[in-house]
C-alpha cells in the first residue's frame, strides 16, 4: 500500500508554476480537491499534509530542500513514520513524455532527474512507485535547464492540467494496490 506521496519541485514563488514543479502542482490540486492543508514541518524539511482514508493515513510531502536534495526530506518522513521505500509514490516531471502524458511505473533508475537521483541515493534505493507527468522536451539538450524552469504556455497548461486530473483519477486504484489496473489505464499512448 502507498503510505507516502511525494511531489517533487522547488520551493519559493519563483518556481511555483514551472514545469519542474509538476509534482508540487499535482499535490496542490489533490489537496484542494480533498480539502487538505499543508503545514510546514521543519524537522522533515518539507510541508506535509495527512490524507485520512479508509485504508489508512496517506501523507503528502512537498520537500522544501530544492530538487537536488529531495531525498533528505523523503528519508526524514519515511523514517519517522516507518514507511518503506516500496510504500512511496513519487510524482515528478518527465522530459521524455509529451505534455499531457501521465505514466505509472515501479522502480528503475533516475533517468537523469536530479530529484529522483537524490531519493535513490539517500532514501532507501529506487524501488518506489513513480507517477511521471509529461512536460515535453525543448528539442536541444542545451536548453533543458532553462526549459524546465519556465512556465507552461496556455495550450500546454491545458494538456498538463488534464494529465493532473487523469493521475488523480487513478489514485484510488493506486492506493488500494491495483497498480496493474492503474498502469493499464495510464500507460496508453496519448
Amino acid at each position: 500500500m502507498i503510505r507516502l506521496i511525494v511531489g517533487l519541485g522547488n520551493p519559493t514563488s519563483r518556481y511555483h508554476e514551472t514545469r519542474h514543479n509538476a509534482g508540487f502542482l499535482f499535490l496542490d490540486r489533490l489537496a484542494e480537491r480533498e480539502g487538505l492543508r499543508f503545514a510546514e514541518e521543519k524537522a522533515f524539511q518539507g510541508v506535509l499534509a495527512e490524507w485520512r482514508r479508509s485504508e489508512g493515513a496517506v501523507r503528502l510531502l512537498k520537500p522544501q530542500t530544492y530538487m537536488n536534495r529531495s531525498g533528505t526530506a523523503v528519508r526524514a518522513v519515511a523514517g519517522f513514520y516507518r514507511i518503506g521505500i516500496e510504500e512511496v509514490l513519487v510524482v515528478h516531471d518527465d522530459l521524455d513524455l509529451p505534455v499531457g502524458a501521465v505514466r505509472l511505473k515501479k522502480g528503475g533508475g533516475h533517468g537523469g532527474h536530479n530529484g529522483l537521483r537524490d531519493i535513490v541515493a539517500n532514501a532507501g534505493g529506487g524501488d518506489f512507485f513513480r507517477l511521471r507527468l509529461g512536460i515535453g522536451h525543448p528539442g536541444e539538450r542545451e536548453r533543458v535547464v532553462s526549459y524546465v524552469l519556465e512556465r507552461f504556455g496556455k495550450e500546454e497548461r491545458d494538456h498538463f492540467d488534464a494529465a493532473l486530473d487523469k493521475g488523480i483519477g487513478e489514485l484510488a486504484a493506486i492506493l488500494r494496490g491495483d497498480f496493474a489496473g492503474a498502469m493499464n489505464r495510464l500507460n496508453v499512448r496519448d
